[in-house]
């Protein structure tokens, strides 16, 4: 496997809190995994996918974790289209 360079835009992976120290009110599936930050930010030393590694973030904080994506980009939505949705605000004008 071949080294990322330094300054190279990555995402980590921080586990903030463990499966025993998360809330007891929250649902015994959600209990069983950890609760985890993905963060990006430039890569502060050259380091393989899976090494711990520290970024800087655009504003410039520093954080570390665990080195899992090199260039992230997003892929969420916010779903289909609702029709009924697309004329709320409109009906006034009408």
């Amino acid at each position: 496997m071949s080294k990322i360079e330094k300054g190279t835009w990555v995402e980590i992976e921080q586990v903030v809190l463990k499966p025993e120290e998360r809330a007891p009110s929250v649902p015994e599936d959600t209990k069983q995994v950890p609760y985890v930050l993905r963060v990006s930010g430039f890569l502060l030393e050259a380091a393989e996918l899976g090494a711990k590694v520290k970024i800087r973030t655009i504003i410039g904080r520093e954080l570390s974790g665990v080195l899992r994506t090199v260039n992230p980009s997003y892929s969420h939505s916010f779903g289909t289209t609702v029709p009924e949705l697309l004329t709320i605000g409109t009906e006034a004008e009408a």
